[in-house]
């Protein structure tokens, strides 16, 4: 198939996700394509001022993306994984999942960490990392933060929080990661935290031919597990869910580590578990179910009543 047609990539305008985009550009013109970069406001840019669960999160990053797509502006678009709902809009299928970067989450601080052990305020826009903190710091308070990465860590310096909690991929590939930091290794990440995802149009077969060329199959295999049990356990809703799921090459098995959480933290409901590589294609399903079944379902259902509100 000749590769004459430019590939028009979709993207978000902030700096994180103009990498992002760059980096599937650098990719496809390697391997011959011809590119053309589309940046696109998203309304989860626009409105800062509500915290996302209040947007109706499901997709309040990619919507934009995904119209621009179906109207045939953009082939492509590149997203953070981790922000894509677990159900692509008709017509939009996953065409490739990039090497996995970094999974773990940091604590961005002012340089004293004492507040870690009296009373803290920690800001973040993300349900599962304020569960996670509240469960581990039950007596801080956590604040919320909205806007691009630039914008998040802006917000930290102009407030008198003790710190905020970012991804340290997103950080990393843009180099604001400062050097007052720690690793929050003891939080299970968002279900695909660290991936990139391409998607494109079910038709279109040059853009989905030239993609399958990105794709990286161990970080296809253990983000379809996380996004399974998140799909599996939330079913469209919001909730603080962490997952994560590493190939053991040494063992030929996957390691999965699944948890939900109250709001407030309280309350937790955790999988730990090791499966052959065999078993990929259902362990997601599994793991959410076990949870459901054990006292997960009553507090989804209480979750889902205090969003609504």
């Amino acid at each position: 198939m000749a590769k004459n047609r430019i590939i028009k990539i979709g993207t978000r305008d902030s700096e994180l996700a103009l990498w992002q985009a760059h980096t599937v550009e650098k990719q496809l013109n390697d391997l011959g394509y011809k590119t053309e970069i589309v940046a696109v406001k998203s309304q989860g840019d626009i409105i800062l001022d509500k915290p996302l669960y209040e947007l109706g999160i499901t997709g309040i990053f990619t919507k934009t993306l995904d119209i621009a797509m179906i109207a045939g502006q953009v082939d492509i678009a590149v997203h953070s994984m981790k922000d894509v709902p677990t159900a692509l809009p008709q017509g939009i299928v996953q065409a490739a999942v990039l090497e996995r970067a970094n999974t773990v989450d940091i604590l961005v601080h002012k340089g004293n960490l004492d507040f870690l052990e009296t009373n803290g305020t920690i800001a973040t826009g993300s349900l599962r990392r304020q569960a996670q903190w509240l469960n581990k710091y039950p007596k801080h308070t956590v604040v919320d933060l909205r806007g691009n990465v630039n914008t998040r860590m802006q917000k930290l310096q102009d407030n008198d929080w003790n710190g905020a909690v970012f991804a340290a991929a997103g950080l990393e590939r843009i180099n604001l990661k400062p050097n007052t930091f720690i690793n929050l290794d003891w939080m299970i990440p968002a279900p695909a935290q660290g991936a990139m995802l391409v998607v494109a149009m079910a038709e279109d077969t040059f853009a989905l031919e030239a993609l399958s060329e990105l794709n990286h199959i161990e970080t296809e295999i253990c983000t379809y597990i996380e996004r399974q049990f998140l799909r599996t356990l939330e079913g469209g809703c919001t909730a603080p869910i962490g997952a994560l799921a590493t190939y053991n090459e040494k063992t030929d098995q996957i390691d999965f580590k699944g948890v939900l959480f109250a709001i407030d933290g309280q309350q937790k409901f955790e999988i730990n578990r090791s499966f052959d590589i065999s078993e990929w294609k259902k362990l997601g399903f599994n793991c959410a179910k076990e949870i459901l079944d054990n006292g997960g379902a009553e507090l989804m259902k209480e979750i889902k009543e205090k969003l609504k509100k």
